[in-house]
């Protein structure tokens, strides 16, 4: 493997993991919210957390830029062109995947199961400890899987506030682009190759922990 390859794989996998990470801590307490019904502006932020789905890549990046950029109200963090900015993008990105998988597998826990737990006295605490996340938990799986695929896979917003930074912000999916742009196809077959390779096992794994989740709440 060459080490330029090796290293923009490695970039890559960082900045999934990270992304993966901050969508699912600030996506749980997004999809707890939206699984409990009946409250004031759950169609608002539903409407917001879906947002990026329907928004082109390079929209969502451009107006982060204009959060985090120089002269924006984040600026003084010098977060821009950097590999923390590829992770918020990221992260922006696939938060929606988490937050839709999680609040299926939280609605899909019969309600009945947590009227017992509040009649014997437990704590909304411990209902989440002890009920909700465990239960919901393939469900969950499922929602960083899909996640971190989106996100190693993030081309757009990625591109428009960290830049393409050999060694330091140029992600595979970035690399495929520039080996275009050069007229190196080999070389952009060779990364686009290792990209549907590590997607589509994460599809696979995806599907199957749903799949689990499924037969769990049929039983």
């Amino acid at each position: 493997m060459a080490p330029s390859l090796l290293s923009q794989l490695l970039i890559s996998l960082q900045i999934a993991a990270g992304a993966t990470l901050l969508a699912a801590a600030i996506g749980l307490p997004l999809a707890l919210s939206l699984a409990r019904p009946g409250w004031r502006g759950r169609r608002v932020l539903d409407l917001l957390v879906n947002l990026p789905l329907a928004l082109p890549p390079t929209i969502l990046g451009f107006y982060l830029l204009q959060v985090i950029g120089r002269s924006g109200p984040l600026g003084s963090l010098s977060l821009a062109f950097t590999k923390s900015a590829a992770i918020l993008a990221a992260a922006l990105v696939g938060l929606p995947l988490f937050v839709q998988a999680a609040r299926n597998a939280i609605e899909g826990i019969p309600g009945s199961v947590r009227e017992a737990a509040q009649i014997d006295g437990a704590s909304r605490l411990a209902i989440l400890r002890y009920i909700l996340l465990p239960l919901a938990l393939p469900g969950l799986i499922t929602g960083l899987l899909l996640t971190w695929g989106r996100s190693l896979g993030e081309f757009g917003a990625t591109l428009m506030v960290a830049g393409n930074i050999p060694g330091q912000t140029q992600t595979l999916a970035i690399a495929v682009y520039s080996a275009v742009q050069a007229g190196e196809y080999n070389r952009a077959h060779l990364f686009a190759l290792l990209l549907v390779s590590l997607a589509g096992l994460t599809t696979w794994l995806a599907l199957r922990w749903r799949g689990t989740f499924s037969e769990e709440m049929r039983v």
